[in-house]
């Protein structure tokens, strides 16, 4: 049997490996390319440098403020997200009635789009505000931690999924011996369950740290930048300068590498850091 699936590897892999290559490959190599030209569509390329990259740093472009500003966020994010979905996830593996049906509800908003929880959420924060004669666009603020709660509402079901597998798998006999040594319930937690799901920690944290960098529909629907593009995040930065200012779409295109570029490097640098404290089974 692995003779022959060695034998045809190649056949079962190739049409995988082209459509990977004109999915993302082409059009990855073509956009680092064009993040160098001055252009409108492909087929006027010029090339200029590294005017587009010098022009990311401008006053004008607004990349640095999206960058604190995402940064900011999605360190709130991840400590929320994950606090609150391993929170959960240590009830829902307890001995008690209705776990499943509360899993389920709690996962659920995972399953609506971007667009559709900005706008349904953007509609319940500004009647809420109505109260106080404002709205969520009004201060920086109040689109930030709107962007905050949103966020947590959508990914904290689909964290505490993964965090219950992993909690499911730790060993019973551990539990066990840590109750005979007379550890606490916080002691057993932080020195066996904890270490024990960190394979668990890592993916979530993997997940929320990128999918809260590359943050698009959400903060289109819910504030799209307001006020004065103070609540602006990257991904909402480079589609406007993209599609939005004639003549800068190359300035666009660079900012998408170094957006891939600064989202890559710290992607790396979690996982790194999170697998490193993972227990050997």
């Amino acid at each position: 049997m692995e003779k022959t699936l060695k034998k045809y590897f190649v056949i079962f892999t190739v049409p995988t490996l082209v459509a990977f290559a004109f999915a993302f490959i082409i059009p990855f190599l073509m956009g680092v390319y064009l993040s160098f030209c001055k252009f409108t569509t492909t087929k006027n390329a010029v090339w200029i440098g590294l005017a587009n990259y010098k022009s990311i740093f401008d006053s004008s472009s607004g990349f640095t403020s999206a960058l604190l500003f995402t940064a900011l966020f999605t360190f709130v994010a991840i400590i929320t997200i994950n606090i609150f979905a391993f929170s959960i996830a240590l009830l829902l593996t307890r001995k008690m009635r209705g776990t499943n049906l509360f899993r389920t509800i709690f996962f659920m908003p995972n399953l609506i789009g971007g667009i559709v929880l900005g706008y349904t959420w953007q509609q319940m924060i500004n009647a809420v505000l109505l109260k106080y004669e404002t709205t969520i666009v009004s201060n920086a603020k109040f689109g930030f931690w709107g962007l905050v709660l949103l966020m947590n509402w959508q990914m904290i079901g689909y964290m505490m999924i993964i965090y219950i597998a992993g909690l499911q798998n730790v060993s019973t006999d551990l539990l066990e011996a840590a109750k005979i040594d007379g550890a606490t319930s916080a002691q057993t937690l932080f020195k066996v369950t904890i270490p024990m799901v960190m394979p668990s920690i890592t993916i979530c944290t993997f997940l929320t740290l990128s999918n809260s960098f590359k943050l698009f529909d959400q903060n289109l629907a819910l504030t799209n930048g307001a006020p004065m593009n103070k609540t602006q995040m990257l991904a909402l930065n480079i589609y406007s300068t993209f599609y939005g200012k004639t003549g800068f779409e190359g300035v666009g295109q660079a900012k998408a590498v170094v957006f891939f570029i600064i989202v890559a490097l710290i992607a790396l640098v979690q996982l790194q850091a999170t697998r490193s404290k993972e227990v050997q089974q």
